[in-house]
């Protein structure tokens, strides 16, 4: 029941882009289309279970050398260094994979989404390892969601009769907040 909670909580309840807005700008800047939005959500959710998963063994490592502190650099060199090796395992075992998901891995080195989550989950005091994992795929997921109907009402709204001073960006950021407050609609669902 409580990886239940923790799943429905990060994809709907919590979305780490609506509720935390975290992510933001790859939210606007790769939902212009679904199939794209579908990619980087792989992407972002092989590295951010990854990441999380390193991330929380070395946050044990630093509680138990005493330097906490040193906590967000740590993990920003090591999400910039698992996205380098994904790349370059991924080139050397699948060319194909490597370049469906070719665009979108220099990106999620500078999505602050997964450091934020991997931050999250080594602060919750109650979760393990497999907690954190669980935390970070539902987090992937809930980032996926909220992406892919982004991009379907982006795709939407260029068939839509929009004002000229309003194209783009400006209705972008207007769709977003209203899926924002729809999704707020789930709180108090956990």
């Amino acid at each position: 029941m409580e990886y239940i909670l923790i799943i429905i909580s990060a994809i709907f309840v919590n979305n780490v882009v609506l509720a935390k807005f975290l992510g933001i700008c790859p939210f606007i800047g790769v939902s212009n289309k679904v199939s794209t939005s579908i990619g980087m959500t792989g992407a972002v959710a092989f590295v951010m279970v990854i990441a999380s998963l390193v991330t929380y063994f070395i946050q044990k490592l630093l509680k138990s050398y005493q330097i906490e502190f040193m906590q967000t650099i740590t993990f920003i060199l090591v999400i910039a260094s698992l996205v380098q090796m994904v790349e370059l395992v991924l080139k050397k075992v699948s060319p194909s994979l490597y370049q469906a998901l070719g665009i979108f891995l220099p990106l999620i080195t500078t999505n602050c989404t997964v450091l934020g989550v991997a931050i999250l989950a080594v602060s919750n005091p109650d979760y393990g390892a497999l907690e954190t994992a669980v935390f970070a795929l539902a987090n992937a997921l809930g980032y996926g969601v909220a992406l892919i109907v982004f991009a379907g009402l982006r795709e939407q709204l260029e068939l839509a009769e929009v004002p000229q001073a309003m194209e783009g960006v400006p209705i972008a950021f207007i769709t977003a907040g209203i899926l924002a407050m729809a999704f707020m609609g789930f709180s108090g669902l956990v």
